[in-house]
């Protein structure tokens, strides 16, 4: 039953990724059917991550409510409703009215299953959790290249998606009941051995040294991240003159690599530990937006996609997991929470800015918003790591004495 559920929460995963990436690959030709200007997907991304954020707050009171089991199923059963939505919109208005729903399913779902993976599974099951978001991420800008080459129909992506999503609901609305069973029985693997709170637990979360840099990190890991998936395919089409099809295969390969990085971090982890993962990710992203800047020739600019899809894959899940153990238990799910708010929050203002800066200048922008943000990312990160060094060093001489 375990292993069963196991599956599901990967299956929901799948469910969360195939929406994160349809805009950005079907904008260049919904923008000419709407006759909307370039910056209009950033409003929309703008309404999807709101919605992300405002739920990612509540999912706590949810749970409590509902339980993990339903707050998934009714959540995934959201966003396959929004889907169809965006699939028979006559105008931009029905987009944004659909667009609300699917990031309210998206970011309750994203919440709790993070914080119930971090609690009792240990650091390859995250990796491997996220791998399957990158399943579907990598699924989505696929399945909608095919029917923009084959149809020139942007609206049956929307729509073959949006029957996946009512089919993993359905599977979802059977395992209702594993969910309470196997949570009486689940035990907590995270912990590490020895693993006892690192902080007062009377102390506010906020009041935590390091949680801020914590979530600023976030910040700009999640806006890194989305821009790329929202304005990856236009960068294509504006500066480098490919066609919308194939912008949208190299945006595929950046989810491709976010979903094998993913897969292989989960196997690294058992012998390295999250914070050489996250540093040694963050590097690699560096490169790989190094390729996408410099003038180099179109085929080895375009691997820099792959490049940063690899380098950032194993930052997240490896950041969710280490929370209890750089800020206790006890705070736990209120500090992953906040991280997911931060999250969405630069998943919401970080790809309009770069649409509106482009709007007014030129997508030839979009590498540098990156650098900017995979830059600020390292130093918040590193930042974090020097916190948690002097407190254990601090902790070691208090326990000596």
């Amino acid at each position: 039953m375990a292993t069963f559920l196991l599956i599901m929460i990967y299956l929901a995963f799948i469910s969360l990724g195939l929406p994160d990436s349809l805009l950005g690959a079907a904008w260049p030709v919904m923008q000419s059917d709407y006759g909307e200007p370039l910056e209009t997907a950033g409003y929309l991304y703008m309404c999807i991550a709101a919605g992300t954020i405002v739920s990612s707050l509540a999912s706590g009171w949810m749970n409590n409510k509902l339980g993990t089991g339903k707050v998934t199923f009714i959540s995934v059963t959201m966003t396959a409703v929004a889907l169809l939505g965006f699939t028979y919109s006559p105008s931009l208005i029905w987009l944004i009215i659909c667009a609300i729903p699917l990031g309210l399913g998206a970011g309750a779902v994203d919440a709790s299953l993070n914080n119930y993976v971090a609690l009792h599974y240990k650091a390859h099951h995250m990796s491997w959790l996220h791998c399957f978001w990158g399943v579907g991420a990598s699924i989505g800008p696929m399945v909608m290249a095919f029917y923009i080459v084959n149809q020139g129909s942007w609206r049956s992506g929307y729509l073959t998606i949006a029957i996946i999503q009512f089919s993993l609901a359905i599977l979802l609305l059977f395992a209702l009941p594993l969910w309470a069973l196997v949570a009486r029985k689940s035990p907590n693997e995270s912990e590490p051995e020895g693993f006892s709170e690192v902080v007062d637990p009377t102390i506010k979360p906020l009041k935590i040294k390091g949680v801020k840099f914590a979530l600023i990190t976030f910040f700009f890991l999640c806006g890194a991240e989305s821009t790329m998936g929202l304005w990856g395919s236009s960068y294509l089409v504006n500066t480098k003159e490919l066609s919308a099809a194939e912008a949208a295969k190299w945006v595929s390969f950046f989810f491709i690599g976010m979903t094998v990085g993913r897969l292989v971090a989960g196997f690294i982890t058992m012998k390295v530990s999250n914070k050489v993962l996250i540093r040694s990710g963050q590097l690699t992203a560096l490169f790989g937006v190094a390729l996408i800047l410099l003038p180099l020739p179109i085929s080895l600019s375009l691997t820099g996609f792959i490049f940063v899809g690899l380098g950032l894959a194993p930052i997240y899940p490896c950041l969710i997991h280490e929370t209890p153990i750089r800020f206790g238990k006890v705070h736990s799910q209120s500090i992953i929470g906040y991280q997911m708010a931060l999250a969405y929050t630069g998943t919401t203002f970080l790809p309009p800015l770069l649409g509106i800066v482009a709007s007014k200048t030129s997508l030839w922008i979009f590498p540098i918003f990156i650098l900017v943000f995979i830059l600020g990312m390292f130093v918040s990160s590193e930042k974090v790591n020097h916190i948690i060094k002097n407190r254990s060093h601090s902790n070691n001489i208090n326990a000596s004495m």
